[in-house]
């Protein structure tokens, strides 16, 4: 049995006290607009839909709930931009998107079929550029489904207005799960398109800064919103190597292991910086995406490299193609680095898969040619 401790007037007073301050604070967190915590995208979002909606329908707030229910930043930005294309759309046909069904649904993803993309043309986005592809067609279908699937599990609309998710039963378009339209580089073409960057790049301010984010691309293999993500605090050392633990899709933490001359480009980079992203502007804001894309592409056009739509996802799909296609690789190892669940996703990034070149064709024509020939 424990014994009771025995309680004075003065340790009452100051329990009573502690208790109140205690609860002050917590009437303050529960007081407080959940929506102050909201990420940037789900905040945009609601913004827009409620100067389209007004503050009191459900569908901004639903809408943004969803967003900050996706475990990263990158996939928040997809989905908003998905979700606002059918937004649009059931918009122009004079519905509300929580009205929507299957019906409605289905013709939407016919509606994707002949949808121009936008385009800059004058400063602006204008939707002139061509209908996306049958990959993209089912990315924003999946986003749909995802918001109507969180929606019937929120249960803040009532069943006689929503009573099932309206993309269930939508045909999606049929796709090579190996398919990819990500332009490749020869290794030759990586090193010229890294020189390049570092020599030959017109602001030489910011060119060191872009040789090295493409050195971290590539012997990395991350993808460009996990190294525009990455961290001075994250770098470190660990059984014997450098390393830089950064987030990738899907939100998982991963240790990346950097190479020598890598680790010492990125500490000439933040040049004695103990904090911030290591790819900053000089105010130490995090670089923009976009602007990175154009740089890489101005900079392959300098190089004079032969692609058209090259850009930062590019290097991963190269490194993981000339890791794959050297002497003794381990596809375990290559997937694991590559950050893939599936090892089928890191043959869609093996842009050698099915080159003519090296065909097992040649190799069994090669051991049973000479004895058809002499029969």
């Amino acid at each position: 049995m424990v014994t009771p401790v025995p309680v004075t007037d003065h340790a009452l007073a100051l329990v009573a006290d502690g208790d109140e301050r205690s609860a002050r604070s917590a009437l303050a967190k529960t007081t407080q607009d959940p929506r102050d915590e909201w990420p940037p995208h789900a905040r945009r979002l609601y913004e827009y839909l409620t100067a389209l909606y007004g503050e009191h329908d459900v569908l901004p707030t639903l809408a943004a709930a969803w967003l900050v229910h996706q475990r990263s930043d990158g996939t928040r930005k997809t989905y908003a931009q998905n979700f606002k294309i059918m937004e649009s759309y059931v918009r122009g046909l004079g519905n509300h998107p929580l009205a929507m069904t299957f019906l409605a649904a289905d013709a939407f993803a016919n509606h994707l079929k002949k949808l121009p993309t936008l385009i800059w043309r004058d400063g602006q986005r204008v939707p002139e550029g061509p209908p996306r592809d049958d990959a993209t067609r089912h990315n924003v279908l999946s986003a749909c489904s995802s918001f109507f699937k969180f929606t019937l599990q929120t249960k803040a609309v009532p069943k006689e207005r929503l009573d099932a998710n309206p993309f269930d039963g939508v045909l999606y378009p049929a796709i090579d799960p190996l398919f990819t339209r990500t332009e490749g580089l020869t290794e030759e073409e990586y090193v010229k398109l890294a020189r390049t960057a570092r020599d030959e790049h017109p602001c030489r301010r910011t060119a060191f800064r872009l040789y090295v984010l493409i050195l971290v691309l590539y012997y990395l293999c991350l993808r460009i919103d996990a190294a525009l993500g990455a961290r001075i605090e994250k770098l470190g050392y660990d059984k014997g190597h450098h390393v830089l633990e950064v987030q990738i899709k899907g939100g998982t933490w991963v240790q990346k292991p950097v190479p020598p001359f890598v680790w010492h480009a990125i500490q000439t980079l933040i040049a004695g910086r103990t904090e911030g992203f290591i790819f900053c502007t000089s105010t130490g804001n995090r670089l923009d995406e976009p602007a990175v894309w154009r740089a890489i592409r101005a900079t392959a056009r300098r190089a004079g490299l032969p692609q058209k739509k090259l850009g930062p996802h590019s290097l991963k799909h190269s490194t993981i193609t000339h890791a794959l296609d050297r002497p003794g690789a381990r596809p375990d190892k290559i997937q694991h680095w590559s950050d893939h669940k599936d090892p089928r996703t890191t043959q869609r990034y093996n842009q050698r898969r099915g080159a003519l070149d090296g065909s097992p064709a040649y190799e069994a024509a090669a051991a049973t040619a000479g004895l058809l020939e002499s029969s």
